[in-house]
């Protein structure tokens, strides 16, 4: 009769608690390279919750094969030197017993590497969750970042992650999208908004964490806005609104989700200024949170006095002045300043720029027929036009006396066909002669101013800086005092105004550095026109050319226009471009408002195929044409692309790359897909694994 097998049975090796002073660290561990968290982290792991994973240990042998009493550790080395550094801060006895499983036969080596090996990590999920249980035990952000040693800011990025749609966090959990896309989801709170994009995620070609951000602010208004910055973030959420942050790229602030409450408050706000601003006694004041480019085209500007400052200001503003100078003479040699310093010059320098910026005062009689525009400045600060009067508010011309002819200064001339002044066939006869010193008659004051007209334009010829003088005070005179008839040159500078406004364009980088420099010119000049020629001829060469410079610079008209065709004119305008070298680049983005959503898909992607390569435009050909535009904008986005309009002709671009050179880039572009498709969008010191190595 056959006898029944037995089963094989499995002996575990016993465990004993062993005193820390009969233990030896051995050679057969296989851990060479340190990861994860640090031994003094550990250390503070144990001493606070009490060591969770017992050492495997095998005794130690004499040569005759006796056992000494000692124990070496092959499995658990890290936790070994952990001990062995609270024994030597004298925080654990020398004796202190230790759990320990101990091992006989089999290789040591073998121990330590199935120890490492067959340990499975935690899922980041189940972190995510245990954060969030902790939390919600009680324990604040900062304890829970103190107890597994990493900073607050990790934990809340944790927390986030664990309050995102369960319906995403199932999909996670069967590795269903990447950890970079779940942090992308975070960015709105709300489980309906995120699943609704889920859903249109599936059927996009672009998955990427960058698309699924975009998809959840489109519409939002970014914190940098300048309505955003005039509100205060603060006073939108006061008010109600929504802010969508980003805790895991920078956001610049977030969004503001709900848009009609953001043009509201600027709307209320603006309302209120300009309330406070009319009550000064202005005639008229616009309001608008933008204003095209050129409004104030036919105005004439008032030019006021800034009020003077009292003797408390003036002491007030000595200080300051004195403690500016004294920061700057102190850290001069530093290659970094302490943070307390630099914010302190910061806050120097914006109350030294309030005493620079002081209220004008006007004449009452020209506040009476004049006006203010009122709007948001880019930087968000309240923008207050002063002074601007309309050509229909203007004070009635006073008459120039008939004696004025008699000066030699009013005569009237026209042009013949050679553009010389001449008198005209038509002048009254001469008067009969009289006993008297009757006046010059007008006949012959025209001779004689036409003669010296002559001379004068042969003497000015011949006299180059005088020239440059008179046409500067002419020019100067269009420009600033709109007072033509103060010079006798017959000079005219036109500004073009822009009719067809491009978006943000009085914004732009061109337009602020352009009124800044026409407000600090403002200043430098005399307030009455008739003491501009002295002033002029009191300055030195440097700043009239710097002046003349500004003031042509306002005559340039560069814009194509379909109805008004000037090729000769826009091929000087190429060459004025490269004799200043003019770089577009750095004043100029290619968004989608600017450009990529008002061109044909063709033209988008031959952008992209010039900047980044054909790979890049070949990713998103298959988009449609907005969703084309916006990701091309992210592709263009610092790569210094412009389109054929605004460059330079004989200046390098980045559409002149050689193939050598656009492989390359297209190289970058390859390395950057496959570091985010592996990548988890963590910090290395923040790898979840580093959580389950203190369990240890």
């Amino acid at each position: 009769m056959a006898t029944a097998r037995k089963k094989p049975t499995i002996t575990l090796s016993p465990s004993r608690d062993i005193p820390f002073n009969q233990l030896v660290l051995s050679q057969s561990n296989v851990r060479r390279i340190k990861a994860g968290v640090s031994v003094e982290e550990l250390a503070e792991d144990i001493a606070r919750r009490g060591i969770l994973q017992g050492l495997t240990v095998r005794p130690v042998v004499d040569e005759n094969g006796a056992e000494t009493g000692m124990f070496e550790v092959p499995a658990g080395g890290r936790r070994f030197r952990a001990l062995e550094l609270l024994v030597k801060q004298k925080r654990l006895a020398k004796t202190a017993p230790v759990p320990c499983v101990v091992r006989e036969g089999g290789i040591a080596e073998e121990d330590s590497l199935a120890e490492n090996v067959q340990r499975a990590p935690l899922h980041p999920l189940d972190q995510f969750r245990a954060f969030l249980t902790l939390r919600e035990k009680g324990q604040s952000e900062e304890e829970v970042a103190a107890a597994f040693f990493v900073s607050v800011n990790v934990v809340k990025q944790r927390l986030k992650l664990a309050s995102a749609s369960p319906v995403l966090l199932d999909v996670y959990a069967e590795d269903g999208m990447t950890l970079a896309q779940l942090e992308a989801f975070t960015v709105s709170g709300d489980h309906a908004r995120q699943e609704q994009v889920f859903e249109r995620l599936k059927t996009s070609y672009d998955k990427s964490a960058y698309a699924i951000r975009r998809m959840l602010t489109e519409g939002a208004v970014r914190a940098t806005d300048k309505r955003a910055l005039f509100i205060g973030t603060e006073a939108y959420v006061e008010a109600g609104g929504t802010v969508l942050r980003d805790l895991f790229e920078g956001d610049d602030g977030g969004w503001l989700r709900d848009v009609a409450l953001v043009d509201q408050m600027v709307a209320d706000k603006l309302k209120a200024e300009s309330e406070a601003i009319a009550a000064e006694g202005w005639k008229w004041t616009e309001v608008a949170p933008d204003f095209a480019y050129g409004h104030t085209y036919g105005l004439r500007r008032l030019y006021g006095e800034p009020v003077p400052l009292t003797a408390e200001e003036e002491a007030t503003r000595d200080a300051l002045k004195a403690e500016f100078d004294r920061l700057v003479a102190e850290h001069e040699g530093a290659d970094e300043l302490p943070d307390e310093v630099d914010e302190r010059l910061g806050e120097l320098e914006t109350a030294l720029e309030a005493f620079d910026e002081r209220p004008l005062s006007f004449d009452p009689e020209e506040i009476a027929r004049s006006g203010a525009f009122i709007s948001i400045a880019g930087d968000g600060r309240l923008r207050v036009d002063r002074g601007y009067v309309r050509p229909e508010d203007e004070a009635p011309a006073e008459p120039e006396s008939a004696s004025d002819g008699a000066t030699g200064e009013g005569g009237t001339v026209g042009d013949d066909a050679d553009g010389d002044h001449n008198t005209s066939s038509d002048a009254a006869p001469e008067p009969e002669e009289d006993d008297g010193l009757s006046p010059i008659s007008d006949r012959l004051m025209t001779e004689l101013t036409a003669h010296r007209t002559l001379g004068l334009r042969h003497a000015l010829g011949e006299h180059a800086d005088v020239a440059f003088r008179a046409a500067l005070h002419a020019l100067t005179l269009k420009v600033f005092y709109q007072y033509g008839s103060d010079s006798c040159l017959e000079l005219d500078l036109k500004t073009v105004s822009f009719g067809a406004q491009a978006p943000g364009l009085n914004d732009s980088v061109s337009a602020e550095a352009i009124h800044a420099r026409h407000e600090s010119w403002t200043k430098a000049l005399p307030k009455d026109s008739a003491d501009l020629w002295d002033a002029l001829g009191d300055w030195d060469s440097d700043s009239r050319a710097a002046l003349f410079a500004h003031v042509v610079s306002l005559s340039v008209n560069a814009v194509h226009e379909a109805w008004n065709r000037r090729p000769r004119a826009l091929a000087h305008a190429d060459q004025l471009a490269g004799a200043v070298d003019l770089d577009m680049s750095a004043r100029w983005k290619p968004t989608v408002d600017a450009f990529l959503g008002r061109v044909t898909k063709a033209r988008i992607l031959q952008a992209v195929a010039e900047a980044k390569g054909q790979r890049a435009a070949d990713r998103i050909a298959h988009l449609k044409k907005g969703d084309m535009a916006t990701e091309a904008s992210m592709l263009l986005n610092g790569a210094g692309w412009l389109p054929e309009p605004l460059r330079t002709p004989g200046r390098a671009t980045v559409a002149d790359m050689s193939d050598v050179e656009l492989a390359v880039v297209e190289m970058a572009e390859v390395a950057d897909e496959t570091a985010m498709a592996d990548g988890d969008g963590i910090a290395d010191d923040d790898d979840v694994a580093a959580m389950t190595i203190a369990a240890e």
